[in-house]
C-alpha cells in the first residue's frame, strides 16, 4: 500500500524519532516533514501505533494518507521536483 506521512511536530527530538522511523520502515523523505512510500498492512498499522506513542497529542498533527499508484500517477507536482537523492527511482516515475 502506497502512504504518504504528513507530520508537524513541534519537539525536534521527537520529529527527528519520527523521520528514523519512517525511514527505517522504507518510507522516503520528499520534503522535510512529509515521507512517501509502499508499505504492508502490518507495516503501516505498526507505523501508527509507535508514532501515536511518541508524539505530543495535545500539540502534534500526523496524517497518514493512503494512496494508490495510479492516483499518485494522476497528481500533478508545481515548483520543485523531489530530491532525488532522498526518493527512489521507483516512486519518482510513479509520480510523474
Amino acid at each position: 500500500m502506497l502512504i504518504w506521512v504528513i507530520y508537524d511536530i513541534r519537539s525536534n527530538k521527537i520529529r527527528g524519532k519520527v523521520a528514523r522511523h519512517c525511514k527505517d520502515i522504507g518510507l522516503y523523505r520528499v520534503q522535510k516533514s512529509v515521507f512517501l512510500g509502499d508499505v504492508e498492512d502490518n507495516t503501516l498499522d505498526e507505523l501508527k501505533l509507535r508514532v501515536e506513542d511518541m508524539v505530543d497529542l495535545d500539540n502534534d498533527s500526523v496524517y497518514v494518507f493512503p494512496m494508490s499508484k495510479a492516483e499518485l500517477k494522476k497528481a500533478g507536482l508545481i515548483g520543485q521536483a523531489f530530491d532525488k537523492e532522498l526518493v527512489t527511482d521507483e516512486v519518482i516515475s510513479q509520480f510523474f
